[in-house]
This record gives structure tokens, sequence and C-alpha cells, in this order.
């Protein structure tokens, strides 16, 4: 029997972000005919692209430009889209999902896709109006709303959503202080030398900086408006704020999956073929834990998304293996690109490129001829390539000594594009 004769099963998506509509878009291409689609968004919005968030706050980008999917694409591909409703219940015996309105909805296989949730410390005043996290097209707006009157901004969390956060208040006029836990600028991605260039740039730019600051309180009025933050140091220390922005993590989105009683543990765990527990229930993107590992980044999602797409279409040859990551940041004009492991571990060997004038610093760490971290500061034009010789775990010994200054010294190597990497 062909697959068109076949009865179409019934496909829910619970999650209207990137990770869940990359999975449709390839089963729709894969298998176009095998599913009735059903995808249901907590957020008023049709999908757009999170990565973009920036860009809008920044007053770069409008937010109908970074829309991914209009109304129209679900309706040409026969998708029932239900946004500003959320999915508060899934009933596995009956294999149906109850919505917030009380709407019931069949599942052949249900597809979780429901994001992360951004990590409020928990600290006295954190509560306030004018405490905004950075996650979703709200908070931007938010955000907006806020700069119009100018005044003060607090950002707490150095990493990259901190970062962009406070350029993109900075540009809407307002006075900008990053707080920062650690010494050091995106610890995770960058090491010191980097961070310190990073830093040194943004200040030369106009951002405030208290590094290796712990938040003890957030300050408020009468009216439960945000006015300042103090500090959990020796003399208590505050510093005034018209609004602050908690910028310090995200967390994987399990509390449905965990009501649903699916194994659960810093994410949905999931298998190689992206199933949890229940093997109807596939999950894909932030909400996941695979073979230990949590991920925040796009190139992951899409690795997983593919994976799991094979399988919804019965084409279910290939297995997701993790993924090698690389951060990019573009902020103010200052480029940064990291990847894989830079620490000086054991058997770990590093080469070194700085040029303090120009801003251009560039680390590459090898074991064993072969990269396993790279970080960039101000030249990241050969980042999608070093990051394919690290992926590939490529010999670099025969042009080694020519690694540093990128592709363009070995007529044989073919361009890599950073972003396409």
């Amino acid at each position: 029997m062909s697959q068109t004769t076949q009865p179409k099963l019934d496909l829910v998506v619970i999650g209207n972000g990137m990770a869940g509509l990359r999975t449709l878009e390839e089963v729709l291409e894969a298998a176009p005919e095998r599913y009735n689609v059903t995808v249901f968004g907590a957020e008023p919005h049709v999908s757009y692209n999170r990565i973009m968030l920036s860009p809008v706050l920044a007053g770069d980008k409008a937010f109908e430009e970074i829309e991914t999917h209009g109304r129209d694409w679900y309706e040409d591909n026969g998708i029932t889209l239900y946004t500003g409703e959320a999915v508060v219940d899934i009933d596995r015996r009956r294999r149906m999902v109850i919505s917030d309105t009380g709407r019931e909805i069949g599942y052949d296989r249900l597809l979780l896709a429901t994001g992360s949730t951004p990590f409020i410390l928990p600290v006295p005043g954190h509560t306030l109006d004018g405490v905004i996290s950075f996650r979703d097209i709200g908070d931007v707006h938010r955000m907006v709303e806020a700069s119009e009157k100018g005044g003060k901004a607090v950002v707490i969390g150095g990493g990259l959503l901190g970062l962009e956060a406070a350029y993109g208040l900075h540009k809407r006029g307002m006075d900008v202080t990053i707080v920062h836990l650690m010494d050091t600028l995106m610890e995770r991605q960058l090491d010191p030398t980097a961070a310190d260039l990073l830093q040194y740039s943004l200040t030369q730019r106009g951002l405030s900086f208290r590094m290796g600051a712990k938040t003890a309180a957030i300050l408020g009025d009468e009216a439960g408006r945000v006015t300042g933050l103090r500090f959990d140091d020796a003399d208590d220390s505050e510093i005034d704020a018209d609004i602050v922005v908690m910028a310090v993590g995200i967390r994987p989105n399990v509390e449905l999956a965990k009501t649903a009683g699916l194994h659960c543990e810093k994410g949905i765990v999931v298998n190689d073929t992206m199933q949890t527990y229940d093997p109807r229930i596939y999950a894909v993107g932030e909400c996941v834990e695979h073979r230990h590992s949590v991920y925040g980044l796009v190139a992951p999602l899409w690795d997983q998304a593919s994976v799991c797409a094979n399988h919804l279409a019965y084409r279910g040859h290939t297995q997701y293996e993790g993924s090698v990551t690389a951060t990019q940041l573009k902020v103010t004009g200052i480029d940064v690109y990291s990847a894989g492991d830079f620490s000086d571990a054991e058997g770990t060997e590093t080469l070194t490129f700085s040029d303090v004038r120009r801003g251009v610093y560039k680390r590459i760490v090898l074991r064993d001829d072969r990269i396993v971290g790279v970080v960039l500061y101000g030249d990241t034009r050969d980042g999608g390539w070093y990051f394919k010789l690290m992926r590939e775990g490529a010999d670099v010994s025969a042009f080694r000594d020519l690694l540093l200054f990128g592709q363009a010294y070995l007529p044989d190597a073919k361009p890599v594009d950073a972003e396409a990497a």
C-alpha cells in the first residue's frame, strides 16, 4: 500500500518556536501526506526567530522582519494553529493533549518543543515591576517601552544574552551597567584575554561594569517599582536602576513533561532518535537532555530536528549523537567567536596571536595535532574553517605554522562561511 493511501496519523506539536517548526518543515518535505498536524503556541504571535530579538531591541529590525512563518504558511500546509493557547496537560493513556482553554486534541505522535525558561534570581525584590527577563518578544517590548523614558538600566549577567540586552538598551539611550558574578565576561565562551579585550571595548562604547559582584536584593519604592540594586559586599553598596534585566541563564522547560510522567533530569530525556521514554512522544530543542547534555544554541537544535523528522517520516536511518557547538557574538562592531574546549588541559598545546593595537586576538588549542578549541576576538573570518577542522578531527600538522593566519594562506583550503559552519 502506498503512503498516499494510508490513513493519516495525528501529529501534535507543543511549541511554535524554531526547533519544533524546523522539525515540522522536514517532516512535511519528507512525508507530506502522513500526518494531520496541530500546533500549539503559548505566545500570541506566529513563529519568529528568537536569535534576532537583540536587533529588534536595538532598533535595527522590526518584529515583522524576524517572523519565520506567517499564518498563511500554516494554512497552505493544512496545519491547525492555536496561538496564545498553552497545553497544560498530556493524557498519555487516552493520547490526548488538553489546553488552558479546555480544548482536547488527540494524537498518534506528539512532539514536545517547549523550549526553555529564563532563570530569575530568587533575591528579595525579584517580583518588582521593572524586573524583566530577556527571552521573548514580550520582554523586548517591555524593555523598549522602559527605554523611552530614558534613565538607568542594570543588566544582571555578563554572558551572551546579557551583553546583547545591555547593548540594545544603551543604543536606545539608557545608561547601562552590567553586573556579573564572575571576574570575566562570557567565561564559558571566552578565555580571560579575550574577555578583557571585550570588556575594554564595551567600556569605550559607554557601558559600565560591576564585575565579581553578587546581587543581594533588588530595591523598590512604595508603589512596587524598581529603584535600584543592593550588592552583597562589605559595604552593602547600592546602584540606582529604573529597570533590572535578568540574563543569568535558562532552564529547560520540563514542567509539562514531568506532569505527564515522562522521565526528566536537567531536561526531557531522549534517546538517539529524539524519543522520550514514551515512544509515541518525541522532544527537540532547548527542553531536551541527550546523553546528559542540554543545548541552547541553534546548530544542535537543527541536528535534533533533522533526526526527529526522519524518524517521524518513517525514514529513521539517522541518529543524533550530540553536537559540538560554536558561539558567535557581534555587538557594536565587535566580533567574537569561540568553539570547543579552550582550557589549558593536560596534553594540549596553545597557539596564540595578539595584536592589541588592532584589537585582534586568536587562540587555537591543539591536542595530538588536532584542533580542540578556538577563541577569536576582532577577526572571526576563519571561525567557520577552524570549526570545520575541529569537527572533522583533521590533522593540521602539515600547516600548523600557518594555522593562526587562516585559510587565505593555504591555497588548497576551500573557503568556509563562519555562520554556515
